[in-house]
């Protein structure tokens, strides 16, 4: 059985730069307003037609310390992109431009403000953003530079956040967290998916999970997901991983590994190698480290 391990340091690749908030006005921010710090959550990374690797991913300008609500205008997502070239070239402190942010409100009417945890799947040259909270919705582009919602694709009862998307034997599944389980749906077209959600995990333990990353590698199924307990702040860094030969049935396992990354993405470069990125650990910003597997 494989397990994996950070292989090296995180480079911290992208950190916001001070940016105008485009609105709407909430309790301490106000549109128009530059606002200097900015902070990035749960995002997604992969390469584009451009040849440039890209990020998006959740931000809002960083309330003062006094703020109730930590999460406070998080309405858009940020965007960030390396320059041409591998992966590996571009591993460097800083060496991803901060670009404008994406779908605010007000490019998506209709819509609740919340742009949270977006997920990007390319489908016959047409790239999909499935984003949350609850519903569940789309949005798509032809070259990840802009982006026309869609709508919403499902509601689910108990609410549904921080999507991810595995292709498995001609078919997508989405999986999403509701309270303190991990559940699915499935689809053809990525428009149209399952009525009934499937149950893929349910922790035991107290708190809920983040971030789930749902993959496949050496003929196994792999399990990823952040813990919030309330133990270790709100950009907790343990990550758990878990693995069963079933992608739609994680019950009853013990974690394989735990690592150290909050709101992860895994992925793999051109050359097929594996990395994992963090967003605001061990850095402001995201950052991404080798990940090896043995």
């Amino acid at each position: 059985m494989l397990t994996p391990r950070l292989a090296g340091p995180y480079v911290p690749v992208y950190r916001p730069r001070p940016d105008v908030y485009p609105g709407p006005a909430s309790e301490h921010f106000r549109a128009g307003e530059t606002y200097a710090d900015w902070v990035p959550n749960d995002h997604f990374i992969l390469k584009g037609p451009d040849g440039r690797w890209h990020a998006f991913g959740i931000t809002h300008p960083s309330p003062p310390p006094d703020a109730e609500n930590i999460h406070e205008a998080e309405w858009l997502s940020f965007h960030a992109a390396a320059p041409v070239g591998a992966l590996k070239d571009h591993l460097r402190e800083g060496a991803w431009e901060d670009l404008p942010k994406v779908l605010p409100p007000g490019e998506r009417p209709g819509e609740i403000r919340e742009n949270h945890a977006p997920f990007v799947v390319e489908r016959d040259g047409l790239f999909h953003m499935i984003y949350g909270p609850d519903p569940i919705r789309l949005a798509t582009s032809p070259d990840l530079w802009t982006w026309t919602p869609q709508g919403r694709l499902f509601a689910q009862d108990g609410g549904s956040r921080d999507p991810c998307v595995l292709e498995w034997e001609g078919r997508y599944i989405l999986a999403y967290v509701t309270g303190n389980a991990v559940l699915s749906r499935t689809s053809t077209d990525l428009r149209r998916w399952s009525e009934s959600p499937v149950e893929v995990f349910r922790m035991t333990r107290p708190g809920d999970p983040e971030s789930p990353v749902l993959l496949r590698h050496d003929d196994a199924f792999y399990l990823f997901w952040c813990i919030y307990d309330g133990t270790h702040g709100p950009y907790d860094h343990r990550t758990f991983v878990y693995r069963s030969d079933d992608p739609l049935d994680f019950h009853g396992r013990e974690p394989i590994a735990e690592l150290e990354a909050h709101a992860p993405e895994v992925f793999r470069d051109e050359d097929g190698d594996w990395f994992i990125s963090s967003a605001e650990w061990p850095y402001r910003g995201v950052s991404i480290a080798p990940l090896a597997w043995g």
